[in-house]
Parts: C-alpha cells; structure tokens; sequence
C-alpha cells in the first residue's frame, strides 16, 4: 500500500496538496476538470467547475462552482502553500455533451461552454493548457497525482489515458 493520501474533490468543490497527495473528481459530464500544478515544488490543485461564468448567476457564491472564480482561487489556494503562478501548467478533461437533442442551441451546450470559458481563462493568465480530454458524449473520473504532474483520465467504456 503507497502513502500517497487519495483526496476526493466534489462537485463544485476544489483543494490544493503537495506532493505525494492524489486529487481526484468523480463523474465528469458537462463539468470541467481543471488541474494546475507547479513542477519545481509539486503543489497540485483540482476544481471541479459546474459552469462558465459567475457573472451571469445570482446565486454565484460557491466560487468553485464557476470557471472564472474556481481557478483564480485555485492560484491564490496554491500560491499561499508555495507555488508560483509563472510556473503553473493546466491539464483539463470533462466538458461532454451528455445529452444531445435536436435543434439545440449554445446555451444549452454547456459542456462546450466550460471548455471555452476555462481555456480563455488559462490564456489570459498565461497559464500553459499543456493537454486535455474534453468533450465527446461520456463522462470521466480524473485523479492529479502530484509527485509525478500526470492527470489520469479513467471513462467507462473509453479505457484510461495519462494526460
């Protein structure tokens, strides 16, 4: 048995560990998975994001629960355990389109709507998106192992990638 501490981040949820903890997030549908790791001191932080934009909700309190809010409190999370932002790299999976129905418009793609609104984020704060799963009709289940920065992505059906 490893004594690597398996830490399970919920949905609308996010933690930041150090090495060797893994984070790990059940069930990712339209949902986003967004994995930041700083190499040089191996600080891993994981949200599970519900939706794009915090800005377009009322009750948008749960920081976790928005692409926007979730990764810059992932990055204040990290920074105040010792990471570096200029030295993050972002890994993301999940964003599927779970159901599909005919004459579907934009808004009702919010898987499609995650991925967009997490990688313009990424760019803007000039985090390198170094690999991602997205999309496609399944779900996944991710863990972050932070001694080593590899994202697995485990999907039924699918088999399981490193990322």
């Amino acid at each position: 048995m490893s004594d690597e501490a398996i830490i399970k981040v919920g949905m609308a949820d996010l933690n930041v560990v150090k090495a060797p903890a893994i984070l790990t997030t059940l069930g990712l549908g339209s949902c986003v998975g967004i994995a930041l790791y700083d190499t040089q001191v191996k600080i891993g932080g994981l949200a599970h994001i519900m939706l794009p934009d915090s800005k377009q909700i009322k009750n948008n309190g749960n920081v976790a629960k928005f692409a926007d809010t979730a990764i810059l409190q992932l990055i204040e999370e990290m920074t105040n355990m010792g990471a570096r932002s200029n030295r993050l790299v972002a890994k993301i999976a999940g964003g599927a389109h779970m159901f599909e129905f005919k004459n579907m418009d934009d808004m009702m793609r919010i898987g499609t709507r995650n991925v967009a609104a997490v990688t313009q984020i990424l760019k803007e704060l000039t985090i390198p998106l170094l690999a991602s799963d997205t999309g496609s009709n399944y779900g996944r289940t991710i863990e972050l192992h932070t001694a080593t920065g590899i994202l697995l992505v485990r999907t039924i059906g699918h088999g399981t990638r490193e990322i």
